[in-house]
């Protein structure tokens, strides 16, 4: 079986390391371990990976976040990924730091990456890893706060939690959907 992972970021050195960039870094992770490489290609940096039986397909959309939808689409059409097939992990700032929240669809949560993905693709009915970011930021100052780096004390949660998201990224894979979310949900 095939599975597109799609992490969600931007593209860039200035956006390296911050918080809406957690789907890349991921994705990075779970590329790292296993010694896959990313290409630039069509719409996004993707690496093919194999985990047991399962083929899974790492795309990092070069679209930058407000446009993911068409990197999706794109690899979803080249790759023949059927839409049960598809897993976006994206930053979630309704979520504690380090919090992992496997869902089987539902909205964007004014994520504008997903809103992109929902638009292009018809349904909201596509898989999503949430990655809690918290939201510790004064009313008004969201877009500084996704933007930003984790502050040193926060690394230090967030390096735990990126292997145990590479995890549940395999157990969707390997075991669906239910399995991940009863494993992962709120690790």
């Amino acid at each position: 079986m095939k599975y597109l992972i799609t992490g969600l970021g931007n593209i860039g050195p200035e956006y390296d390391g911050t918080r809406h960039n957690i789907g890349f870094r991921v994705l990075d992770a779970l590329a790292k371990a296993s010694n896959t490489v990313f290409e630039d290609r069509r719409y996004g940096f993707v690496g093919h990976q194999r985990v047991k039986s399962a083929e899974l397909i790492l795309l990092k959309p070069s679209t930058y976040m407000n446009l993911s939808g068409n990197a999706v689409r794109y690899w979803m059409q080249q790759e023949k990924i059927p839409l049960e097939n598809l897993l976006v992990v994206v930053d979630d700032i309704s979520l504690p730091l380090g919090t992992l929240r496997m869902k089987p669809g539902g909205g964007s949560a004014g994520h504008n990456g997903l809103r992109h993905i929902t638009q292009v693709l018809g349904t909201e009915g596509f898989y999503r890893l949430r990655f809690g970011i918290g939201n510790d930021f004064p009313q008004g100052t969201q877009v500084d706060y996704v933007l930003s780096p984790f502050m040193p004390e926060e690394e230090t949660l967030v390096n735990e939690k990126v292997p145990v998201a590479c995890e549940a990224i395999k157990a969707f894979a390997l075991s669906g959907i239910q399995f991940a979310m009863n494993h992962y949900n709120g690790k």
